[in-house]
């Protein structure tokens, strides 16, 4: 009988462990990390009218990271240096950054814009940062993927 109930608690407990590590609760994409621009999308009625794809040795990096973003492109085509640091904010809809430095352009720009605020569409794997008008209408996205 001893045995037995000894089984039976055994049993008890290994499946409670089970459910126990299968209800762990499921965390929420996050930015952090470093992520790729795969392309960027223009829109229009809102629905997207055009994809640009990287072309001709294109590149765009973002790392984020504890609050702070810094991001660098590439073109070949290009003979700007491009590149920014600040932090950011999101919600769950939103992401806002603020360059604190950056290339001579972006610092030029940043003259004129505060913050860079968008729309966020986010899950594990990539995220798209979406610019809005004045009316809220989607302009134009930049879409990542996660590279770590």
């Amino acid at each position: 009988m001893k045995k037995l109930f000894g089984l039976v608690f055994l049993m008890l407990f290994l499946v409670s462990a089970t459910i126990y590590t299968s209800s762990k609760p499921q965390t929420a994409p996050t930015l952090e990390g470093t992520w790729e621009l795969i392309n960027r999308y223009n829109w229009e009625d809102g629905y997207v009218s055009d994809t640009i794809p990287n072309t001709n040795g294109y590149q765009q990096v973002k790392i984020y990271s504890k609050g702070k973003v810094m991001w660098t492109r590439y073109s070949p085509e290009d003979p700007n240096e491009w590149f920014g640091y600040g932090s950011y904010n999101t919600t769950d809809n939103s992401l806002e950054e603020r360059l604190e430095y950056g290339s001579k352009v972006m610092m030029s720009i940043q003259d004129t814009i505060e913050s860079f605020k968008f729309e966020l569409v986010l899950d594990d794997n990539s995220y798209s940062q979406i610019s809005l008008d004045q009316n809220g209408n989607r302009t134009f996205s930049e879409n990542y993927r996660r590279i770590d």
